[in-house]
C-alpha cells in the first residue's frame, strides 16, 4: 500500500509486566515488520523479570518507558501513553505475534475513514493458527445483558477460520491485545478506567466511544496470532472475578437510563446461575469469585452512579437484542452466523 512514514505516526506500544519469555519470542517481528512505519514503545509496568534489563542489551531500538508501579493494564497504559506523542496509539499485548503487512491495513482504514476511533485487526490462535482466538476474534459485539462475544467466538466455543469474516465491518468493541486508536480521541475519552485494573477496560472504552457518536471497525485485512493468558491463567478464580466485576461496572457506566435496572436486576440472577454452575463443575473457587465480584460491585455502586453522570449514554449499534446466556446454553447457538438476524435491528 506504500505507506512510508519517517515521522512515525503510529506508535506501536506494548505493556509489559515480567513478560521476558515473550518479548524474547515475538518482540523482533513487532520491530522488523513496523519499521519504517511506526516505533515501537515498551512501557514496563515494574517488571521483576529482567524485562528491562533485556530490552537494553538486545533491542536497543525499542524505546522504552518504566512506570513505578504495576498499577495493572488500565492503569499502566494511561501513564505510557500520557508520555508519547502520535498521531496513532496501537496497544498490542506482548504475547501478540504479526506478520508482513499488519499495520498498513489498519492504518489505510484509518486514514480513509475520520468518522472510525479504532479498530482491530482479525486475531487468530497462536498455536492453532486456523483458529480464531478468544480476546477479540473478528470483531466484538454485546448482547442485551452485556455479555461480550465476537464474530469466530461464541462464550468459550471457538470458530475455525474459513474467511467466512473476512469483511471489514462496524463493530461494538474492539480487543485491547490489539488496538489501533486515534491518540487525540483515547486522551480526549480519558483513556481506560483504572478502576477496572485489567479486562474489559477496552470494552468499556469503546462504548465511550460509541456513546460519543464515533465508530469502531474490525480491519481482517490484517492477522495477528495471540497466545492469549499471558498474564493471568485463561482460567482462574481472580480472572474470573474481574470479568464479572468490569463487566456490572461497564453496564453502571454506559446503559441508557431505561435499560440500566432491569439489566442489573436481571444479571443478579444471571450471574447467580453461573456461580451454581462453576460449583457444580467443580470449581467453587470460580463460584466464589462471582459472588466477591457481586459484593464489591455493590461496595462500588455509588463511585460508578457518580462516573456515569460525567458521561452520555445513548442507544448505539452493534448490540444483539437478546439474551446470549439463554440461545447458548439452552439454545444450542455456538456460532456467530448462527443468531438470529432479526434482533441486530
Amino acid at each position: 500500500m506504500g505507506y512510508i512514514l519517517p515521522d512515525h505516526r503510529i506508535a506501536v506500544v506494548i505493556l509489559n509486566w515480567n513478560g521476558k519469555a515473550f518479548l524474547e519470542r515475538f518482540l523482533a517481528a513487532v520491530v522488523r515488520f513496523s519499521d519504517g512505519l511506526a516505533r515501537v514503545v515498551v512501557v514496563d509496568n515494574n517488571s521483576s523479570d529482567d524485562s528491562v534489563a533485556y530490552l537494553k542489551e538486545h533491542h536497543p531500538e525499542v524505546e522504552v518507558i518504566c512506570n513505578e508501579e504495576n498499577g495493572g493494564f488500565a492503569k499502566g497504559y494511561n501513564d505510557g501513553l500520557r508520555q508519547i506523542e502520535a498521531d496513532y496509539y496501537v496497544l498490542l499485548n506482548s504475547d501478540v505475534e504479526v506478520s508482513q503487512g499488519w499495520l498498513e491495513p489498519m492504518l489505510e482504514l484509518m486514514d480513509n475513514d475520520a468518522s472510525v476511533a479504532a479498530c482491530q485487526p482479525k486475531i487468530l490462535c497462536w498455536d492453532a493458527k486456523d483458529t480464531f482466538e478468544y480476546a477479540g476474534a473478528a470483531g466484538g459485539f454485546m448482547d442485551d445483558y452485556g455479555y461480550p462475544f465476537c464474530r469466530g467466538r461464541i462464550f468459550d466455543v471457538l470458530e475455525k477460520d474459513a474467511g467466512q469474516y473476512d469483511d471489514a465491518c462496524e463493530i461494538f468493541w474492539a480487543t485491547g491485545a490489539c488496538l489501533m486508536v486515534r491518540a487525540s480521541l483515547y486522551h480526549e475519552h480519558g483513556g481506560l478506567d483504572e478502576d477496572f485494573f485489567a479486562h474489559m477496560e477496552e470494552i468499556d472504552f469503546c462504548w465511550r466511544l460509541k456513546n460519543a457518536g464515533h465508530k469502531l471497525m474490525v480491519c481482517p485485512a490484517s492477522t495477528v496470532y495471540h497466545v492469549g493468558g499471558g498474564t493471568l491463567p485463561k482460567s482462574s478464580p481472580h480472572k474470573t472475578y474481574l470479568n464479572f466485576r468490569n463487566n456490572l461496572y461497564l453496564l453502571v457506566k454506559n446503559l441508557p437510563a431505561e435499560r440500566l435496572w432491569k439489566v442489573l436486576v436481571i444479571r443478579w440472577f444471571l450471574d447467580l446461575l453461573a456461580s451454581f454452575r462453576f460449583l457444580v463443575s467443580g470449581k467453587p473457587g470460580e463460584a466464589y469469585a462471582v459472588w466477591k465480584a457481586q459484593c464489591h460491585f455493590l461496595g462500588s455502586l455509588l463511585r460508578f452512579m457518580k462516573k456515569r453522570r460525567a458521561l452520555v449514554q445513548a442507544p448505539v449499534s452493534g448490540i444483539y437484542h437478546g439474551c446470549l446466556v439463554l440461545e447458548h446454553f439452552l439454545g444450542g447457538i455456538n456460532a456467530f452466523s448462527k443468531l438470529n438476524s432479526e434482533k441486530w435491528k
